[in-house]
């Protein structure tokens, strides 16, 4: 829609429609000079900014996928039965950021190489997406990063080159997925050439490719300790991660987001954490970024 348009649709003035998409509050784009609007984006403006709106009641989340944090989903969709609804969609890191940019989701679950450099990478990453300066990134835990082994397979002590030989079958994550990008980082500190390792299977989330491999359709595969010990499989720790939320300011004032995060605290999360293995909530709910 142009100025015009948007300001009948809306029923303000042409000269309020410029002030709100001079300064950023209103979904428009400029072409050649000239402001546009999208209408569905209009649509779902109006909801979101309205109080009481209809989407106050649901929460759609993307991107990196855990096994606590689609239990503490399960335990909040049966505390609010019917009066709200909470989605988990595993897509990968890059994926769940391109959805939470395009309004198609509410928050997205991140983790991108190791803890120590979080706070550096997690906000350059965020940075590639121009919607990134009305969100917030919220710390949800550590998580230990490695490599998920199938039950008896060779399991080195020191040394993982033999993880590497031809005869070893991999299974790979999406590209976007953190999993997959610790991986490409540790095979480059090895000085592997990742085109040389045998891929057998490829999954797009850490519960699929431990599933492949407990099925015997890999014999190797990146991804967390927790995966690896839900499915019962071995597992080689290289480092730890943080696993944060990436999400609009809007949201997280939101009363499900505020549950979610009181489900992860509660204690059946936290004795699942325990049985897992590899959590640390040192920092949980931190601030980690905000413009």
């Amino acid at each position: 829609m142009s100025v015009r348009q948007v300001a009948d649709y809306l029923h303000l003035n042409e000269k309020k429609i410029y002030a709100l998409a001079s300064e950023g509050n209103i979904p428009a784009t400029k072409i050649t000079g000239k402001w546009l609007f999208p209408r569905h984006l209009i649509d779902q403006w109006l909801l979101e900014s309205s109080h009481g709106g209809v989407l106050t009641d649901r929460i759609v989340l993307v991107g990196s996928d855990d096994p606590l944090i689609n239990r503490a989903i399960m335990l909040l969709t049966n505390q609010i039965q019917t009066r709200a609804l909470v989605s988990y969609t595993c897509t990968g890191t890059q994926l769940g950021l391109s959805l939470l940019a395009r309004h198609r989701a509410d928050i997205c679950a991140i983790h991108w190489g190791p803890a120590a450099e979080s706070e550096k990478r997690h906000p350059a990453l965020i940075a590639q997406f121009p919607q990134h300066r009305d969100w917030v990134v919220v710390r949800a835990f550590y998580r230990e990063q490695g490599l998920i082994l199938a039950p008896g397979f060779k399991n080195p002590t020191d040394d993982i080159m033999c993880l590497f030989a031809p005869e070893v079958r991999w299974g790979m994550r999406q590209e976007g997925a953190g999993s997959q990008r610790f991986l490409a980082e540790t095979l480059a500190m090895h000085n592997v050439d990742p085109s040389r390792l045998r891929v057998t299977a490829r999954a797009n989330s850490e519960r699929e490719v431990s599933s492949l491999i407990s099925m015997g359709q890999a014999d190797v595969a990146p991804g967390a300790r927790s995966a690896a010990t839900e499915f019962g499989l071995d597992f080689i720790p290289i480092g730890w991660e943080a696993y944060d939320f990436a999400l609009y300011r809007g949201v997280y004032f939101r009363a499900l987001f505020r549950k979610l995060l009181e489900q992860l605290r509660g204690p059946e999360c936290q004795r699942l954490a325990q049985l897992l293995g590899g959590y640390d909530f040192t920092d949980m709910e931190r601030l980690v970024w905000s413009d």
